[in-house]
């Protein structure tokens, strides 16, 4: 009798879209650049990537200059394929896999069904979703922060946000391996680390000391964080995607 083959697991897809941000009522987002990396989801490990610049319908609405020394400008997607000529290979790298970014559900996720709604085709639709930020907060806590993946970044010493999509999937996954190693020492030494990191009423920040990396705890004002309604990596389905 043959053996039975493993049950595949569906890949991971970290995406990141860089937009405008609209300042008047009435105005609205416009995709500026896609950027994805596609995981192995039992070694998170990088198996390919794909990014593109894109050039918005409107381009009076993206900055003459932007206000961030990597920033996109009016000038650099000017001669950027519009989302169409580069819809197909979009719908390839999102559809069917589970769907990982920060705060993805309640803004890229939204943006993607926008753009494709707006050349009259289906948007991909992914099988499960992470989103880190929502599970970050809730597994492991504010300690970092205000759960910015900026904030994140420099809590775990890994530079500044590029604010453009490549970079900042990247900088995703690199901030949720190292969430996942300190959770996984914390439950190993339960007696030593929870009872005192888990407190919302501290913080525990890192600075130089001598030339040496020092870990230190600080009270914080802020009131504990509610409790936030972003859905869990579970199985995704066409009503859940539409709601």
């Amino acid at each position: 009798m043959e053996a039975s083959s493993p049950v595949s697991t569906p890949e991971i897809v970290f995406f990141d879209l860089e937009t405008t941000v609209p300042n008047k009522a009435g105005q609205r987002f416009w995709v500026l650049e896609f950027g994805a990396i596609i995981v192995c989801p039992r070694k998170l490990v990088e198996l390919d990537s794909y990014s593109t610049l894109i050039r918005p319908k409107d381009l009076s609405a993206v900055a003459l200059k932007s206000g961030r020394c990597d920033g996109i400008t009016r000038e650099a997607v000017a001669n950027a394929p519009a989302f169409e000529e580069v819809a197909d290979k979009i719908f390839t790298i999102l559809n069917g896999r589970i769907w990982a970014g920060h705060n993805i559900q309640r803004f890229d996720c939204v943006r993607i069904k926008e753009a494709f709604a707006e050349i009259g085709r289906p948007a991909p639709m992914p099988v499960g979703m992470f989103d880190s930020l929502g599970v970050l907060t809730e597994k492991f806590g504010r300690r970092a922060g205000n759960m910015k993946m900026a904030t994140l970044a420099t809590y775990f010493g890994l530079g500044q946000q590029k604010h453009r999509s490549l970079e900042d999937v990247r900088m995703n996954l690199e901030i949720l391996k190292h969430c996942a190693a300190v959770l996984f020492v914390e439950s190993s030494l339960p007696s030593l680390m929870n009872g005192k990191w888990h407190n919302p009423s501290t913080m525990v920040t890192r600075s130089r000391s001598n030339g040496k990396l020092v870990c230190r705890e600080e009270n914080c004002r802020k009131s504990p964080p509610t409790t936030l309604g972003y859905q869990r990596a579970v199985p995704y389905t066409r009503e859940g995607w539409e709601r």
